[in-house]
């Protein structure tokens, strides 16, 4: 294979690497914004728990306090009965004795459900507490990786852009130029490998005549079809 040749294969592939490095770098924020998202509406769901956690304690302080009166406003009104002096008094003493009782007695039950959702909510929280700790440790592992993975890749590039200079300083100007040309038209794909008389650009089968020049010629070849760079490749070969 003729060394113009070589030297274009060779910048072929290692544009491909350049623009897969740039296609995972451009990736990589939206994947660290989604995992920080799913942190964010997980924390936020955690902080309703809590809340919900925080406005039954609250409720069950309130009816407490109120109990606590209404068990005084029942003592103070039985301590008062034995002070009236009519029957029509003595009878409304007992009437107010009576609601209080019956406020005091819905204000138990009340307490008793407060109590019952107090004590799921609470067993909700503690789980989720244990869910928070381990999503902190997985968001802060998976977000490590990622940054990791960014400037390993920043890296990577500059290996390949730096080679990338180097080719194309040993490619003639014409041949470069034939080059840009067709990979900016071809999605980033000048030159591509052909196998059992098919082009691995564009899929379509190649004269076979060409095909045997391929195998044996070191001139710049290009696709009839794609106008791609061509060369033959020994597909059965491939990867040894």
């Amino acid at each position: 294979m003729g060394a113009q040749r070589r030297l274009i294969i060779d910048l072929q592939k290692n544009d491909t690497e350049i623009t897969r490095i740039n296609n995972r770098k451009k990736l990589l924020p939206g994947e660290l914004a989604k995992l920080d998202g799913a942190f964010r509406a997980f924390c936020a769901d955690f902080e309703k728990d809590q809340e919900t956690l925080e406005d039954l304690n609250k409720t069950h302080k309130e009816r407490e306090e109120k109990l606590k009166r209404g068990f005084e406003s029942l003592k103070k009104a039985r301590d008062r009965l034995s002070e009236v002096k009519t029957n029509k008094e003595y009878q409304a003493m007992l009437k107010e004795i009576e609601i209080t009782e019956l406020k005091n007695s819905a204000l138990e039950d009340e307490i008793l459900i407060v109590m019952d959702k107090l004590d799921q909510v609470r067993k909700v929280v503690r789980v989720r507490e244990k869910e928070l700790d381990e999503n902190r440790r997985d968001h802060e592992s998976q977000k490590q990786q990622i940054e990791q993975e960014l400037t390993a890749l920043a890296a990577e590039i500059s290996i390949y852009i730096e080679r990338d200079l180097l080719l194309k300083e040993q490619i003639t100007p014409d041949l470069l130029k034939k080059y840009e040309t067709i990979k900016n038209r071809s999605h980033g794909l000048a030159v591509v490998a052909a196998w059992k008389e098919i082009c691995r650009g564009c899929h379509m089968n190649i004269p076979p005549q060409l095909y045997i020049e391929l195998q044996k010629d070191d001139d710049i070849k290009y696709c009839p079809h794609c106008n791609r760079i061509i060369y033959w490749e020994d597909q059965n070969r491939k990867g040894e």
